[in-house]
C-alpha cells in the first residue's frame, strides 16, 4: 500500500473524530453564528480538496478504460460498463455526481499520448491548478469545461486564455474581480467567454434546437396525464414569465373589511401556508395560463367555435352530485368535483336522448359571466379572494358562490373571482364563501380559523383605500 492512500485514511480517521465531536449531543447549536459559518467554510474546503482527489482518480479511471479491446479496460476487469458506473459504486454518489466527476477528471487530470504514452497536460490546466489548490470544486470544473467544450473555439491559444480568466476568477481576481464566486456563477463567466471566443456558434445551435423541439401528451393514467418535451429557449421564457406573474405576481396583501352587519367580523389574521409544492404551483399555473387563453378569444377556432372544454355527464348525476364526467379527448373518467368546476366557467347544453339514443332536444343555458359583469367582479375583489392568494384579477376564474345548477344566478351579486387552484379544490380544501349584501365573505379552515369568523374580503385597492379614509374619519 502507497503512503498517499495511507495519508488519506489517516485523515479520514482523524476527520471522523472531528466530525463526531462537532455533532455529538448537537454541539453547533450553543455557537455563534460566525463559527457555525466559519466551519462550514472549513469543511467545504476540506471537501474541494478530496473532490480534487476524486477527479484525478476518475480522470485515471477513463484513462485506462479507454482501449478498444474490452478485455484490456479497467472497467472489464471490475465488472463495469463505464468510467461512471466504477466511480459510482466505488464512491457511493449517485449517477449524476459520478459523471460530473468523470467529466471533471477529463477535463482537468493529464492524458496519456495513444501513440507514444507520454503524460500530456490538461486540457484545462489553470482550472487543474485551482483544484488541485482547494479553490474550486468539481461542479465549479465542469462549469468551466462543459460551457467552453460546447463552444466552437478554433484556437488553442484562445481555450487556454479562456482557463486562464476563468480560473483566476475563481480565485477572486481576473477582470471581474468580483470575489469568490460560486460553481453558478463561474458557469455564467464561461459562458460569456464562449459567446465571444464562438459568436457564430448559437446559430448552429438554433438550427439543432429547432429541429429537437417538441411536446407530447401521454395516456392518462390513474388521473395524471404525462407531459414531455423541449422547449425553445424563448418559448421557456416566455412561459416561466407567465408562470411567475401567477406564482409569484408580489400582488397586495387580502384585507378583511370593518364589517358592518351582524355575523361577520373585521380585522387581521394570519394567512394559512400555501401546501402546494413548488411544482404543483407550476402545474397549478400552467392550468390558469391554459383557461385564460382558451377564453381569450384570440385562438383559432374549432368547428368554428372557441377552443373549448367538453364534459359529458348525465342530467341525475349532475342534480345528485354522485356518479362521473367524461372530458372529450381522455379516456379515464372524471370525478363531479372536476364536472362542477369546468361547468361553472362555462355554458351547459342539455342534450335530452331518447332511449334508443335519437337526440330529441338541446337546450342551451347560459352561465358565462359577460365582459362588463367580470370588469365589476374585478374592480369589487381585486384578486382571488382567499386570504394569503397572491393571484391576480386576470388570472381567476368568476365562480358561482350558489350553484348555477341549484338555481343561483350568473350575477355579480352571486359571482367571485377564484385562482384556478382554489376553484378547483373548494370542496375538499376547507374554504367556504358566502354573499351577504352583494359582497363576498371567506370562513377558513377550522385548523386556520377555529373561530369558524366569516370575513369580509377585498383586495381592490379602490375599496381598501374606501375603507381606509373610513376609518380616519
Amino acid at each position: 500500500m502507497n503512503d498517499t492512500i495511507d495519508a488519506l485514511r489517516d485523515l479520514a480517521s482523524q476527520l471522523g473524530g472531528v466530525v463526531s465531536g462537532a455533532l455529538d449531543a448537537a454541539a453547533l447549536r450553543g455557537w455563534s453564528d460566525d463559527e457555525v459559518m466559519a466551519v462550514m467554510d472549513a469543511a467545504a474546503a476540506l471537501c474541494r480538496r478530496a473532490e480534487a482527489v476524486i477527479v484525478e482518480a476518475a480522470g485515471e479511471v477513463q484513462n485506462r478504460s479507454d482501449s478498444p479491446v474490452a478485455a484490456e479496460r479497467m472497467t472489464t476487469r471490475f465488472g463495469c460498463r463505464n468510467a461512471r458506473e466504477f466511480v459510482q459504486r466505488v464512491t457511493r454518489v449517485s449517477g449524476r455526481t459520478a459523471g460530473d466527476y468523470v467529466r471533471a477528471g477529463v477535463a482537468a487530470a493529464p492524458t496519456l499520448s495513444v501513440l507514444t504514452g507520454e503524460v500530456l497536460p490538461a486540457r484545462y490546466p489553470a482550472i487543474r491548478a485551482a483544484l488541485v489548490d482547494g479553490a474550486v470544486g468539481v461542479d465549479a470544473v465542469v462549469a468551466v469545461a462543459q460551457t467552453l467544450d460546447a463552444a466552437t473555439i478554433d484556437s488553442h491559444e484562445a481555450r487556454l486564455a479562456a482557463d486562464a480568466e476563468l480560473a483566476a476568477a475563481a480565485r477572486g481576481g481576473g477582470a471581474g474581480g468580483g470575489g469568490l464566486p460560486s460553481a453558478d456563477e463561474l458557469r455564467l463567466q464561461a459562458q460569456v467567454w464562449a459567446a465571444y471566443l464562438d459568436p457564430d456558434g448559437a446559430e448552429p445551435r438554433d438550427e439543432a434546437a429547432q429541429r429537437k423541439r417538441g411536446v407530447t401528451l401521454g395516456r392518462c393514467r390513474n388521473g395524471l396525464v404525462p407531459l414531455r418535451g423541449d422547449l425553445l429557449p424563448d418559448v421557456a421564457a416566455q412561459l416561466k414569465r407567465a408562470i411567475d406573474a401567477i406564482v409569484h405576481p408580489c400582488a397586495g396583501r387580502v384585507q378583511f373589511a370593518d364589517a358592518d352587519h351582524d355575523g361577520a367580523e373585521g380585522g387581521e389574521a394570519e394567512f394559512p401556508p400555501d401546501p402546494r409544492t413548488y411544482a404543483q404551483k407550476n402545474h397549478d399555473a400552467l392550468a390558469t395560463i391554459v383557461t385564460v387563453a382558451a377564453r381569450s378569444g384570440e385562438l383559432p377556432t374549432i368547428g368554428g367555435a372557441a377552443p373549448t372544454l367538453v364534459v359529458s355527464v348525465r342530467a341525475d348525476d349532475l342534480a345528485t352530485g354522485e356518479g362521473v364526467g367524461h372530458i372529450d379527448g381522455i379516456e379515464e373518467p372524471v370525478p363531479m368535483s372536476v364536472v362542477r368546476h369546468v361547468g361553472c366557467n362555462g355554458g351547459i347544453y342539455r342534450t335530452t336522448l331518447a332511449r334508443n339514443g335519437r337526440i330529441e332536444r338541446v337546450e342551451v343555458i347560459d352561465r358565462v359571466f359577460n365582459a362588463h359583469q367580470r370588469r365589476a367582479i374585478t374592480l369589487r375583489d381585486g384578486g382571488c379572494i382567499i386570504p394569503g392568494c397572491d393571484v391576480p384579477a386576470a388570472w381567476c376564474e368568476i365562480h358561482h358562490v350558489h350553484e348555477h345548477a341549484r338555481g343561483g344566478p350568473t350575477s355579480t351579486d352571486n359571482g367571485v373571482l377564484l385562482c384556478w387552484h382554489h376553484h378547483r379544490t373548494l370542496d375538499t380544501n376547507g374554504w367556504h364563501i358566502l354573499m351577504r349584501g352583494g359582497i363576498p365573505e371567506v370562513r377558513g379552515p377550522s385548523w386556520w380559523d377555529p373561530a369558524g369568523t366569516w370575513r369580509s374580503t377585498t383586495k381592490s385597492p379602490t375599496r381598501i383605500r374606501d375603507q381606509f379614509l373610513a376609518l380616519r374619519r
